[in-house]
Parts: structure tokens; C-alpha cells; sequence
């Protein structure tokens, strides 16, 4: 099998190239390539990859011809040519601190003391934007948030100062807000080190951002290439204009849709549409959910070198309000750590709450979900159910799709085995699978294929609510494009109703019919999604519609409004938004369905001028 045909490429010193393309286009076997890392089973067939080592004078040494274990190979990885990847926590070691990791890179590669070393660490750390550089040296990897591991990683990959560095999908599965922290972050140390960049990704918002030139993959082969300006202004391959169509952004029309390279085909049957009725003349605006004073505090201990125990207690979620309608998609959006998981596995018994109530509207019957005993709960339990993140950990890979998805149907105790069979066979129909593959395992499925997978687990039980929690933000944007129709489309056919939890404001503007804002387990704003995105009011909001990265090279993003990981502090915020423990503050009704948080006793003038 090829996974790359004829690729040619160059990379000017200190330039910026982006290497665009879906997953499995070939995009990190080239990056591999470079790096000599290819797996056991890949090899250079033909072609070359001419390096220009600046500590050699300039010359030209061919990667593909070296041996990956040589010396020179091994001298120019790391030292001259580095590599960030995508998911920090598995490239990064869980049993060495922050400081040995980045301190291993550099005296592997540069003759230094191990003083000297540690100094020059933790002057990396502080230039990569730690907050506390020398407390982060004896970190470990799970005891930082995804923003700051992979500014790890960056700090990993540049403290020998490399000529060029890869950037493997950096910023895939972060919050805006972080993204754009890390590509000012890039964009910085570029400037400031002289390095070039080969920045790869599938979101085209990230390359109208930072990119000077473009080159599109398809299949291993390039479809096109050149400046920045002409492929966004000029684009000419069909696939390219599909990637362009396929990026959910602001202002979409009513009725507008996303439009993927392939369009999801599904089929719905009879055995999804006989779900139970609710009475005849109820209310189909109804309240299905309602969540009120939602709080939850989590206490952690960590053992000191004199053996004994500190006590820290967080607040997750505080205080938390909303109501989810019948028919209705809810979006709650935020930034990674303000709480949208917790109240998430609150809703679905998942964990206790500290305080506030859940109530669910079971067809009339109103039901607070922490009053039943856990035997009135699995009934309810069909009514709800949560589709996540990441496939892959959430799907059993020693069982079958088949198996899988029949699951929920045997605990339940639904139907004989022959009806459990035809209720498989529909469900993956519906989703847009091919039967034929019922048989296989998860890990022969694409990322968009185990998502749909998920999906139609989720929906065995024909539950009246969907708990959705980023379940597209790993996916390129064409395949995110599929899964968004493919949601919007069940929920009508269907009649489904959505919490759909995502840091990403664009794909949620799409989706979501009102949209509730969350940070640091606050509710800070919500309001119908067409009134939040032409009139934010709350401070909090605005910033993260700013770090928005839009394909559009005449909507740039402005790096310089970016600080520090996680951005200001609540308490930090302008008046009338800051809050904390001596500011105390309210929900304020701004009219139509539009609610924001702000200081006790502020003027309904003050929110809206």
C-alpha cells in the first residue's frame, strides 16, 4: 500500500508551510519521514529529502538515503529538526518530571553541564509561556492541563533550537481560547529563533492564521499547492473548495448546511420510529429537562515528602441553571476545566451532586433524578443516554460493532434475539454504516466511523435525550462536517433532544438552537444562539468568539489580545462581569431568552451599552 505518491514539497528557511488534508491523506507519514521515525512496516521507496544542516554550513544531506539508528540521522533528530504531536499525554513519559524530559533532549544533543542544563530548561519553560517555570521542572505530565502540556512538548521540541520544526495537528483537541495561545506561541519563537515551521493540520482557520505557503493532500498525492493568498482567494481543485465548504463558521444562513466530500447516505426504518408516545395534547415545547442550583465541590489530597496529607478543595460546578425544551438543542460551551463533563455526569447519575435538583420530564411524569432509587433509575436510564469524546475509549475493543451495539438492548432486556438482530441492522443503517461490516472491530473503523458507531449504540434505547460531549472535536473538518448533518438530521427525523457540549463556538452556532456559556463552573451568559453570536454581552464571551480562527484571510486573528493559558481570571474581568468570593453577582434578564451574569446591583443600561 502507498500512503504517499510522488510528494514534492520545500520549505524556505524561516517560512511557514501548511500540510492540509483528512486523516489518512499521508500528511504524518511525510511528517515521519522527515523525522526517521517511520513504523517497522513503512519505507522510503523512492524520492529524497534534501536538509540544508545550518551546523554543517548549509550542506545538503539527503534524510531518505540515511540510516534512521545512524549517528548523523540521530544528531539531526532533535537537534536540527524537531516535532510536536498531537496528543501530549502520549508522547510525553507519566514517570519522569517536566524537567528531566526537556533536560534528556537537550544534553542528548548539546554538550552542556547538567547546571547549565537545567538553567537553560527552565528558561525554555519560561519563553514557551510557563507561569511558574521553576515549580513546573518537577511537574509531571497528568499534573498539567492540556494547554500547558503541550507548551511542554513545544518547549521539548525547541530547546536545542532547531532549523525546522514539525508541528504534528498541535492545536486538534484544544480549546479556541488555548489554540490561540499556542499558534502565538509558535508564531513567537519563529520569530524570535529564526526557525521554520511545517505546520499539519485539517483546519483550514489555522492555516488563513499563520501559514505562508499551502500544500492539500488527498490520498497521498497533492491536489494543490501554493502562497496563502491564492489557495484561499483562488482556489481551483474541487477538493480543496469541499474542505472550504466543510468549516462550520459564523453567519451560516437559516437552512444553510455544511457540505463534506462524502455525504453521510442513511436510512431510517420502522423499528426507530415506533418509540413510546407521549399523551395525546401534552406540550411539545415542553420542559424535558431542568437543572437548578447545580453544585459540586471535589477535594483532593496529595501526599508531601514528610508524609503528610494537603487538602485542596475545587469547585467544579457552582450553582449552575438551565432548562432544555423538548425538541430543543441546548449548547454549553467553555473552555477545557470549567465544568461542562461534570454537570454532564451529574445529569446522567454518574457522580453526586453537593447541592441543587434535575428534573426530567418522563412523557408527563416529573421525575427528580436523585430522589429514585436506583431501581426506578434504569428505566429512566433508557430515556438518557451520553454519546463521548473519544471513540476509541469508549468503545469495547474486543467486541464486535455488532455486539456493541446490541449491548444496551440485552442489558435492558429488550426483545428476543432476533428482534435485538433487525434493530442492529437499522441502527447502523441509520447512521449511515454498511452492514457488511457488523462483524468487524473498532479499531478497523475510521475516527468518523466510530463516532457514528457510538452514535447508534446511543440511540438503541430510543432515549428522548442526547448527552453529546465533544463529540466532533478530534475529527477533521469534513468528517465533522458528515457527523454535524448527520445530528441534525436524526434530531428532526427522530424528534431528538440535545445537551451538546463542545469548547468550539462555530460548530455550536450550527447546531444549537440556544447556546449557555460556561466558565469555571459558572453559567456566565446564555441566549438563543442568533442573539448570543450578533450581540455578545458578557467579556468572557466575546474573547472566546474572538479566538474563533475563521478561513478567511481578511478575518485574521489578533495574536497580540492573547496572554497567558486560560486567559484572565473572573475576578480580573471588567466591571460589571468580575466575579468571586467578595464580588458577588447575579443572572440578569436581558430580554428574549437572553441572560447574562454579572455584578450584584448593575444597571440593565450598564450590561447593554
Amino acid at each position: 500500500m502507498e500512503a504517499v505518491k510522488g510528494v514534492s514539497m520545500r520549505i524556505r528557511p524561516g517560512s511557514t508551510v501548511a500540510l492540509v488534508g483528512e486523516s489518512g491523506s499521508g500528511k504524518s507519514v511525510i511528517a515521519q519521514s522527515i523525522m526517521g521515525i517511520l513504523p517497522d512496516a513503512g519505507r522510503i521507496k523512492s524520492g529524497e529529502i534534501l536538509f540544508a544542516n545550518p551546523t554543517q554550513g548549509g550542506e545538503v544531506v539527503d534524510i531518505a538515503a540515511l540510516s534512521p539508528d545512524s549517528k548523523e540521522m540521530r544528531d539531526i533528530r532533535g537537534g536540527e529538526i524537531s516535532i510536536i504531536f498531537q496528543e501530549p499525554m502520549t508522547s510525553l513519559s507519566q514517570f519522569h518530571t517536566i524537567g528531566n524530559q526537556i533536560g534528556e533532549a537537550l544534553h542528548l544533543h548539546r554538550d552542556i553541564g547538567r547546571n547549565e542544563g537545567r538553567e537553560a530548561v527552565e528558561n525554555m519553560l519560561r519563553l514557551v509561556g510557563f507561569p511558574n517555570p521553576a515549580g513546573a521542572m518537577n511537574c509531571y505530565a497528568f499534573e498539567l492541563s492540556g494547554g500547558l502540556r503541550q507548551r511542554a512538548m513545544i518547549a521539548m521540541a525547541l530547546v536545542c533550537r532547531p532549523a525546522l520544526l514539525i508541528a504534528d495537528e498541535p492545536t486538534t483537541a484544544l480549546d479556541v481560547s488555548i489554540q490561540a495561545n499556542i499558534l502565538k506561541l509558535i508564531k513567537d519563537l519563529q520569530s524570535e529563533l529564526g526557525m521554520a515551521v511545517l505546520m499539519i493540520t485539517h483546519d483550514l482557520g489555522v492555516v488563513a492564521n499563520v501559514a505562508d505557503e499551502v500544500v492539500v493532500l488527498y490520498h497521498g498525492q497533492i491536489m494543490e499547492s501554493g502562497q496563502v493568498e491564492d489557495i484561499f482567494r483562488k482556489p481551483t481543485h474541487k477538493y480543496l473548495r469541499s474542505l472550504i465548504n466543510a468549516v462550520p463558521h459564523f453567519n451560516m444562513k437559516t437552512g444553510e448546511r455544511l457540505t463534506p466530500v462524502h455525504e453521510i447516505e442513511y436510512e431510517s426504518g420502522p423499528l426507530m420510529s415506533a418509540k413510546e408516545p407521549w399523551p395525546e395534547g401534552s406540550d411539545k415545547e415542553a420542559t424535558l429537562l431542568s437543572v437548578k442550583g447545580l453544585t459540586k465541590h471535589f477535594t483532593t489530597r496529595k501526599q508531601s515528602w514528610i508524609g503528610s496529607k494537603e487538602e485542596s478543595r475545587m469547585t467544579a460546578v457552582d450553582g449552575v441553571n438551565f432548562d432544555i425544551k423538548r425538541g430543543e438543542c441546548l449548547g454549553l460551551v467553555g473552555e477545557s476545566g470549567c465544568g461542562k463533563t461534570t454537570v454532564s455526569k451529574i445529569i446522567m447519575r454518574a457522580i453526586s451532586p453537593d447541592a441543587g435538583t434535575i428534573r426530567f420530564n418522563d412523557h408527563g411524569n416529573d421525575v427528580d433524578l436523585f430522589s429514585v432509587d436506583d431501581e426506578k433509575m434504569m428505566p429512566l436510564r433508557r430515556k438518557i443516554q451520553m454519546i463521548f469524546q473519544d471513540p476509541v475509549g469508549s468503545l469495547n475493543p474486543r467486541m464486535t460493532v455488532f455486539d456493541i451495539i446490541r449491548e444496551p438492548l440485552v442489558i435492558h432486556e429488550i426483545g428476543s434475539a432476533r428482534e435485538q438482530a433487525d434493530m442492529v441492522l437499522e441502527l447502523v443503517r441509520l447512521v449511515g454504516l454498511d452492514p457488511r461490516f457488523l462483524n468487524r472491530y473498532p479499531h478497523s473503523f475510521s475516527g468518523g466511523q466510530r463516532q457514528r458507531i457510538g452514535l447508534a449504540r446511543a440511540l438503541a434505547l430510543k432515549p428522548d435525550l442526547l448527552i453529546c460531549d465533544e463529540p466532533v472535536s478530534a475529527l477533521d473538518v469534513s468528517i465533522q462536517a458528515q457527523v454535524l448533518n448527520l445530528f441534525k438530521d436524526l434530531k428532526k427525523d427522530l424528534n431528538l433532544t440535545y445537551l451538546f457540549i463542545s469548547h468550539n463556538l462555530a460548530v455550536v452556532d450550527y447546531i444549537a438552537d440556544r447556546i449557555a456559556v460556561m466558565c469555571q463552573g459558572r453559567i456566565v451568559e446564555i441566549a438563543p444562539r442568533e442573539l448570543l453570536f450578533s450581540n455578545p454581552v458578557h467579556h468572557y464571551t466575546r474573547r472566546l468568539m474572538a479566538a474563533v480562527p475563521y478561513p478567511d484571510l481578511d478575518r485574521k486573528l489578533d495574536f497580540s489580545s492573547f496572554g497567558r493559558v486560560g486567559g484572565d481570571e473572573p475576578a480580573a474581568w471588567p466591571k460589571p462581569f468580575a466575579i468571586g468570593p467578595d464580588l458577588p453577582s447575579a443572572m440578569f434578564d436581558l430580554g428574549g431568552e437572553h441572560y447574562v451574569l454579572a455584578a450584584e446591583g448593575t444597571s440593565h443600561r450598564e450590561l447593554v451599552s
